[in-house]
């Protein structure tokens, strides 16, 4: 059974069997038609309108398109913690985690595997944290480097946890990238950071800032784009 939950347009939800789900109605300028999307975590639908659109619009659309939620909504990944001998992703790759109690409890990267002690009850808190912490390394030479080519001085660097958004980019106050990217494959962890720092000179999506983030970006941004596209769910498998 599903429902639609009449609110105000910012707060349109959907219930499907007995989850309400939240219905995000956003307007572009340069939408030239509806476009809907999955949250990458499962928790809103996604519709973008034109500035014209209208709200109604909006619901019909997504009423159109139950089936294709629900397919969307079973694909989201489930949470499944790490588990000593199993694998943690990073960098577009998989480390063999190498537990064992006598190990250091601090990790440490040995080839292709992590090596880590101490209790195996909090294992995975351990290893999201060594995991934000090379967030954090990897990302502030990111920033660093692109801010260079677009010749802006860096700015704070803040990771974020968001469930809903790669990167955003305050009016030069603080650029926050999801920590989830370290996971991804190097080149479009980049791109996110490529893309904010963008933001610095275009804050909007106009084809001044698009071509900026070509000409910043030293790699192929549509490759990026279809990569979190396709698999950028699965960077919340093991973290949620």
């Amino acid at each position: 059974m599903i429902d639609w939950l009449r609110r105000t347009p910012e707060e349109l939800a959907i219930r499907i069997g007995e989850r309400e789900l939240p219905l995000a109605i956003r307007r572009h300028a340069r939408a030239r038609r509806l476009v809907m999307r999955l949250a990458p975590d499962g928790s809103e639908v996604r519709i973008t309108l034109p500035r014209w659109g209208r709200t109604e619009d909006a619901l019909v659309f997504a009423r159109a398109r139950i089936e294709w939620i629900e397919r969307q909504l079973a694909a989201v990944p489930q949470v499944v913690a790490p588990q000593p001998g199993g694998a943690l992703r990073y960098r577009g790759g998989e480390l063999a985690i190498d537990w064992h109690l006598a190990h250091p409890r601090k990790p440490r990267l040995e080839g292709e595997a992590l090596r880590i002690g101490g209790p195996a009850e909090n294992l995975a808190v351990r290893l999201q944290r060594w995991l934000e912490g090379e967030a954090q390394r990897l990302l502030e030479a990111d920033l660093a480097f692109y801010c260079e080519r677009a010749s802006h001085a860096a700015p704070p660097l803040k990771l974020s946890r968001a469930q809903r958004r790669w990167g955003s980019c305050s009016d030069r106050k603080a650029i926050r990238i999801n920590w989830r990217l370290v996971q991804a494959p190097d080149a479009v962890r980049r791109s996110v950071v490529a893309h904010e720092v963008a933001h610095l000179t275009h804050f909007d999506h106009s084809p001044a800032f698009h071509a900026l983030l070509r000409a910043l970006f030293d790699g192929d941004i549509r490759e990026a784009d279809a990569w979190l596209k396709t698999h950028g769910r699965s960077l919340y498998a093991a973290f949620g």
